[in-house]
């Protein structure tokens, strides 16, 4: 019998750290004990209103379809945050939920890019992103960032490419960036706003990670841009990964043809967690004491992981994690992840992940268990250093 064909567009990249995580949690359903540093998942669980909200959901029976665009209630907290948070006026009717923000990328890909079209994206970065663009048959133009530019795409970059004769037809970012947890300054983010409306194209800038910073509090890039899209999710700071509710804010001309897809591709995001996530913007001192938990982390990491040897790391402003370069012990961090985990039960992500080219000399430290667990993780790689 002859088997279907497989489509060329599901011919990407798998997304490690999902891999990793699959033989952590193997080792550990077998009874190890098993440091968790490899996925961004946060080791606190949603906030209790939050909760509490989705047991009322759940005994009322509102769980129907919503609008496609999202529950009006919710949507109006969000424009709220927008304004208590940052001072902007974002009306809701520009905002649209979604399921997680990967539903949201692939929303605002399908509605802004058409087959072959190049999107400018930073280098390393979140894997997803040039995985679903590659799915849609939309080009990724990955852009090497160095120290330069404090590891992030501006607009000398752009020109750079235009010079090489590529047309680019939109730019996606993220700040905090996932896996550097670098911030992108305001300055560096105006400047890629001006860009991009000056030539038309859409400026996306991955939001995910805003609130959990820890020297300097990032604005939003809908401060700088007519031609901004925001990808916002529930999952990080709001610690609701596995609830899959996210939202987007975009100009007031994509809003149908968004609601449209959203239409047909998903109908609505999960209603529970859009009537749960409702009562989160009344957590945020449970919040912040979450945040203040990731960033004792941090401070914890960045003072033993150099007495380690993991001394080359990259700035740390937000997000919760750190970016190492571990060239020092190994030209291929995918198979020293494999030893480490094997070896200390401490589960790490390759930087492969997130770089294609130099990714094998660098690692991911995730932060975001508990500071029990960072601990633990440290005196198991400080005892395995030792005996190498």
């Amino acid at each position: 019998m002859n088997s279907p064909k497989i489509a060329r567009r599901a011919d990407i990249s798998p997304f490690i750290v999902m891999d990793v995580m699959a033989r952590a949690n193997e080792k550990e359903a077998s009874g190890e004990n098993i440091i968790h540093m490899e996925v961004g998942q946060p080791a606190t669980r949603a906030p209790q209103k939050v909760i509490d909200a989705a047991h009322r959901a759940l005994d009322e029976d509102r769980l129907g379809y919503t609008e496609a665009t999202g529950l009006p209630v919710l949507r109006a907290r969000i424009s709220a945050h927008y304004q208590q948070r940052y001072g902007l006026d974002v009306p809701d009717r520009r905002i649209i939920v979604t399921t997680g923000s990967s539903a949201g990328f692939v929303l605002a890909f399908l509605a802004l890019f058409d087959k072959g079209d190049k999107v400018a994206l930073p280098v390393p970065g979140y894997p997803c992103y040039p995985h679903i663009l590659r799915a849609l048959d939309i080009h990724p133009l990955m852009v090497r960032t160095d120290n330069r530019t404090r590891w992030c795409l501006d607009v000398d970059h752009l020109d750079g490419l235009e010079r090489q004769g590529h047309e680019i037809s939109g730019v996606l970012v993220a700040s905090p960036n996932n896996p550097t947890g670098v911030i992108m300054e305001d300055h560096r983010l105006q400047a890629l706003a001006g860009f991009c409306d000056h030539s038309g194209i859409p400026l996306i800038c991955d939001e995910i990670y805003h609130g959990l910073s820890y020297q300097r509090h990032p604005e939003s890039a809908l401060a700088f841009g007519k031609n901004v899209i925001v990808i916002n999710s529930f999952s990080k700071y709001f610690s609701m990964t596995g609830w899959r509710i996210g939202w987007m804010v975009v100009p007031e001309k994509l809003v149908r043809p968004v609601e449209r897809l959203q239409q047909n591709l998903y109908i609505n995001a999960p209603t529970l967690s859009q009537l749960a996530a409702v009562s989160a913007f009344d957590c945020m001192d449970e919040l912040e004491g979450y945040r203040r938990a990731y960033e004792q982390n941090r401070n914890f990491l960045l003072r033993e992981l150099p007495e380690i040897g993991f001394d080359k790391i990259l700035p740390a402003d937000g997000a919760f994690y750190l970016y190492a370069d571990v060239s020092r012990f190994t030209d291929d961090s995918r198979k020293f992840t494999r030893q480490l985990l094997e070896e200390t039960g401490v589960a790490l992500t390759p930087g492969n992940d997130f770089d294609a080219e130099y990714g094998h000399h660098f690692l991911r430290f995730s932060y975001a268990r508990s500071h029990a667990d960072m601990q633990e993780a440290v005196k198991r790689l400080k005892a395995w250093m030792r005996r190498q």
